[in-house]
């Protein structure tokens, strides 16, 4: 099965080199949201492309896979919208439609992404061709800590957040290269070439989170945030505390919560502290309002893409580069803030 003709097909970035620079900005936002928006639709047109189309439902994974399609027949599209959360997302039936006409759907498994059981429960009862590609099939999952909420449990009582830890996402692109290879047989070897440039540079950040709690000043990095940095924790021996226990939490945090985080922060001297960039920031600012806590900064458990990181085509490695990383830094106590520039969402999110 082929891509549908009513589908926008998407430019992914391996092809930038053949399109060109001055299409770049372009090029990326319509394949990191824009153009695959729910509700968006192509021209009829297929621009000559007899190749293989692949949906992805969490954007950690698109890039993964779009990373490994280098080279091949198959295009990838991520069907969450630029500057959502891939996780509490609800689509339109247009999605569905869309991952019907794909030949692979790249997902997280199941219970962690609702609407995505619903559609593989539909390619099931219309018996469609699409392939299902499992992303976290057979990693090493840890418990659901205290502060996860039990309806974002996976597989019983696991933390579904494994991603977070180059070593496990390692087992990601495996399986990720594996359905690829099944999608497209004829570029078996390039996807397995790709592979092992992705398991290298996993390898590298890896060993650049290792450095920063290898240099910590402080013992513990407070986030105004719910806690989706559990792998995070348990591979570098860090205790990351999180304020919040559900990803939706929009208004005042609770009492008890606030509370506990008052003494935290009292507790460790904590003058700066992470929120997600993609989470209400409400909470944030009330630990601006009511602690010692003088600034926040960005964090992201890569469950989305920013407008404008789309723009500068920045996947999941530079992401970790350029947004979780310098944070940590600064709450660790590694770098002064005042010697950290972030190209955007900086201190307290500003430009």
């Amino acid at each position: 099965m082929h891509t549908a003709a009513n589908d926008s097909p998407g430019v992914s970035r391996r092809r930038f080199a053949s399109i060109g620079a001055g299409a770049l900005a372009g090029g990326l936002a319509g394949c990191t949201g824009n153009a695959v928006d729910a509700g968006s639709a192509g021209d009829g047109s297929d621009d000559g492309n007899d190749g293989y189309t692949v949906v992805a439902s969490f954007f950690t994974f698109y890039d993964f896979a779009d990373s490994l399609a280098e080279g091949t027949d198959v295009s990838v599209e991520n069907l969450v919208p630029t500057g959502l959360h891939g996780h509490g997302w609800e689509p339109d039936p247009s999605i569905q439609r869309r991952i019907t006409d794909a030949d692979a759907l790249v997902h997280v498994g199941p219970d962690f992404q609702p609407w995505v059981d619903r559609a593989i429960d539909a390619l099931a009862a219309e018996s469609t061709e699409t392939e299902l590609i499992n992303a976290r099939a057979g990693v090493d999952l840890i418990d659901l800590a205290d502060s996860l909420t039990e309806d974002e449990a996976v597989e019983g009582a696991k933390d579904p957040h494994f991603w977070l830890d180059p070593r496990r996402a390692k087992s990601a692109v495996a399986n990720l290269a594996d359905g690829l290879a099944a999608v497209d047989p004829d570029h078996e070897a390039a996807i397995r070439e790709n592979a092992e440039r992705l398991d290298a540079e996993l390898d590298a950040l890896d060993e650049e989170w290792q450095a920063v709690f290898d240099a910590a000043e402080r013992d513990v990095a407070f986030l105004a945030a719910h806690n989706a940095f559990g792998y995070v924790s348990e591979r570098y021996g860090a205790a990351i505390e999180p304020l919040v226990v559900n990803l939706a939490a929009s208004n005042d945090v609770r009492p008890a919560d606030m509370q506990r985080a008052q003494d935290t922060i009292a507790a460790h001297g904590i003058e700066h502290i992470g929120a997600a960039v993609f989470e209400p920031i409400r909470p944030a600012r009330q630990l601006l309002e009511q602690t010692d806590v003088e600034a926040y900064y960005p964090v992201t458990p890569y469950a989305g893409t920013a407008e404008s990181w789309v723009e500068r085509g920045w996947g999941y490695f530079d992401i970790a580069r350029e947004v979780n990383l310098p944070t940590f830094r600064i709450l660790l106590g590694v770098d002064d803030p005042e010697d950290v520039t972030f190209v955007d969402y900086g201190r307290n999110f500003e430009p």
